[in-house]
């Protein structure tokens, strides 16, 4: 089991949930940030120390204040911390339920398990620190499995990239489909745009094209 755990949470009342459950098992050395450089640091000066953390559990999502921030959400937090140190156990804890930002989590930070915020989460955290301290099984929430299986991954491409930053840039539908065709970038039609769009939509589950922007750039993909 681990022996010493670093909370990434902003929350008091969910920091506190997590902490009973580090009790529950045992775990009696456990630090909590309420910022991401704060806690980022904190793994840095318990590497110098010789004293480094077992786990990381991190939430996604911060709230700012009025300090400047160097890492602004718990998606750079968990990367970051994976470079600084790459035997450490993380465990993303978070509301989050878009396939895209969770698939990422695993492929990019290579984090261990994925515990969605709901009406089970406490035991899910539980199993999911059982299961990453005594082996190198990876653990995600059942609500959100389909975001690991292959069948389900939809890969963004370099053309829904530019789309989705016309977009973002209020260049209408209409305009950005002549932009390809004057730049021979195919395909072009309206039909496709409609597809790769209505696709697009459907993976980030947004209801709208605003929608769809405001969650690429929440993201970090535009």
């Amino acid at each position: 089991m681990f022996k010493k755990v670093l909370i990434a949470e902003d929350l008091d009342a969910i920091s506190l949930g997590i902490e009973q459950v580090l009790k529950d098992l045992n775990i009696v050395d456990f630090q909590h940030s309420k910022f991401c450089d704060e806690a980022f640091l904190k793994v840095l000066a318990a590497i110098n120390k010789n004293e480094p953390f077992d786990l990381l559990i991190s939430d996604l999502s911060f709230k700012t204040d009025h300090r400047e921030a160097k890492i602004a959400s718990g998606d750079e937090l968990v990367l970051k911390v994976r470079e600084l140190q790459p035997d450490i156990k993380i465990i993303a804890y978070s509301v989050e339920d878009k396939n895209y930002r969770i698939k990422s989590l695993f492929d990019k930070a290579e984090i261990d398990a994925f515990v969605l915020k709901g009406l089970n989460s406490i035991e899910e955290l539980k199993k999911a620190i059982h299961i990453t301290s005594t082996s190198d099984q990876k653990f995600i929430s059942p609500e959100v499995a389909s975001a690991l299986q292959e069948k389900n991954n939809f890969e963004i491409d370099d053309l829904d990239i530019q789309i989705l930053k016309h977009l973002s840039s209020g260049t209408p539908q209409d305009e950005i489909i002549q932009i390809f065709k004057d730049l021979g970038i195919k395909p072009n039609s309206k039909s496709a745009m409609e597809k790769r769009l209505s696709k697009l939509k459907d993976f980030f589950k947004a209801n709208n094209t605003v929608q769809l922007v405001f969650i690429a750039k929440d993201m970090g993909i535009i």
